[in-house]
């Protein structure tokens, strides 16, 4: 036979049976199946196999979970024979095999749809188990700060790990890369970098004025990150603050932003950042409450310029501001470039559009599901919002509503602001019976997934699209 042709009859095609004996049983399939595990898979180097050799190949593994990893090979789901099996074992066989890519999309939840989300289960340290802080990453995996630990848990929602800090009490994370968390606490001063793959703290930030004695001691106050840059407020026992630049690769302090001093309002330390990719800017909040109800600002900065490029106080500021219903919890929405605050006596949502600011910007927000007119939380003691996925969520008490968008042909829009009063429909998201679990102190979206931290309560909630129950039910 000329070589041509030998090289013809070693070609397999993708239709090309192969027998596989794992643990004992043996299965029967096509190389187009196997090798839908990609090339980099164990299973694609059984691909070099001839479909006449006389002898299955052998892998010492369960096959009653194999069974569930060819089917999810043929279909790119899993079956629901899958049910009988731990989330961890099927992760800890795909990794084996080397199709964890395949089983993690058949695994995640679809988009998340606040009016369809449902409570899928609670995550909850081993100890010391209220969570101080979380930070939540893109692929829904997240790691929770209790007391001066992390615990972190992966995209399936499985224990990754616990790393216990020098810190008495960690109140700021925030994820700067996938591994690597940078942390502060308002009992002990500084920002802290700890690498999760080394288990490791990889240095500290400090605010320090050598011509000022009152810049000592300063503790994180809120944290926040760009792709090149982390963001971190300070704030000294004599209520000296400031923002520091913090340069990621290199961790050093690189530029100093809004320094302040007093005990008013308008000047204390910035307790929530988010950074803006679309505009290049950094948005932070601060807001505190007393006898006479709730003040505090928004204000945006430029990095480069190291310049407040728009601000609000409140009260006080604005033409119609509803003086004397400050906000309670501000956010901004990055997908579609909008602000939104949530009134501390009101409960009134309200709207600014973040590239036409003025003086002042507010659209209130009216309810127009009929449905939620007799129902909500008014005068709420303790009122969070959170901005993720197009949706603003809000937490009122116990309660969890969710803010949508309405489609085109609902709205009514403002040509010169394209905001309007009826630009959003709200519903609620939990049950009368979840909203009796404690006060919602915290909100933060990963994912497909929202995550709920309550008062006084261990663990975290964890929130996803209802229509997503058959792939988390099976699970």
């Amino acid at each position: 036979m000329e070589n041509g042709n030998l090289h013809a009859a070693a070609v397999l095609r993708t239709d090309d049976r192969i027998k596989l004996n794992v643990g004992g049983k043996l299965f029967e399939t096509t190389l187009s199946t196997i090798q839908a595990g990609g090339p980099d898979s164990l299973l694609a180097a059984l691909a070099t196999r001839t479909s006449d050799d006389p002898d299955p190949v052998f892998i010492d593994r369960d096959p009653e979970i194999f069974s569930v990893m060819l089917s999810l090979l043929r279909s790119d789901g899993l079956p629901s024979t899958a049910r009988r099996f731990a989330k961890q074992e099927l992760a800890d066989e795909a990794l084996y095999y080397g199709i964890e890519s395949l089983l993690k999309s058949a695994m995640l939840p679809p988009p998340l749809s606040g009016i369809d989300a449902s409570i899928v289960t609670t995550v909850q340290p081993a100890s010391d188990g209220l969570p101080s802080a979380i930070t939540a990453g893109t692929d829904g995996s997240v790691w929770i700060a209790h007391g001066g630990q992390i615990s972190s848990y992966d995209w399936n929602l499985s224990h990754a790990g616990t790393i216990r800090t020098h810190l008495e009490d960690i109140n700021s994370i925030c994820r700067v890369y996938p591994e690597i968390a940078a942390v502060g606490s308002e009992t002990d001063p500084g920002l802290h970098f700890y690498d999760f793959s080394g288990v490791r703290n990889m240095g500290s930030i400090h605010w320090t004025d050598p011509t000022d004695p009152r810049i000592f001691k300063a503790r994180v106050t809120a944290v926040a990150n760009s792709p090149s840059s982390v963001f971190a407020g300070f704030d000294c026992p004599h209520r000296e603050n400031c923002i520091l630049v913090i340069d990621k690769s290199t961790l050093k302090i690189v530029g100093e932003l809004s320094r302040q001093s007093g005990n008013s309002a308008k000047n204390l330390a910035v307790g929530k950042l988010k950074w803006l990719p679309e505009m290049g800017l950094i948005v932070g909040s601060s807001v505190t409450s007393g006898a006479f109800g709730y003040s505090g600002y928004i204000r945006m900065w430029d990095p480069r310029s190291k310049e407040v490029v728009w601000e609000t106080n409140e009260p006080g500021s604005g033409r119609s501001s509803r003086f004397g219903d400050s906000f309670a919890d501000a956010d901004a929405n990055i997908e579609e470039s909008t602000l939104f605050k949530v009134c501390s006596k009101s409960g009134d949502l309200a709207m600014a559009d973040l590239r036409n600011l003025g003086d002042d910007p507010w659209v209130y927000l009216q309810d127009k599901n009929p449905s939620m007119r007799t129902k909500g939380c008014v005068n709420s003691s303790s009122s969070v919002v959170h901005c993720y996925g197009n949706q603003t969520f809000v937490g009122r008490d116990g309660e969890l509503e969710v803010w949508s968008r309405l489609p085109k042909a609902e709205n009514r829009v403002d040509r010169e602001s394209e905001v309007c009063e009826g630009l959003y429909r709200r519903n609620f998201v939990d049950k009368e019976e979840d909203a009796q679990r404690g006060i919602i102190k915290r909100i933060e979206g990963g994912g497909n997934r929202l995550f709920v931290v309550r008062e006084d309560v261990e663990g975290i909630e964890v929130w996803e699209s209802s229509h997503s129950s058959g792939a988390v039910s099976v699970l």
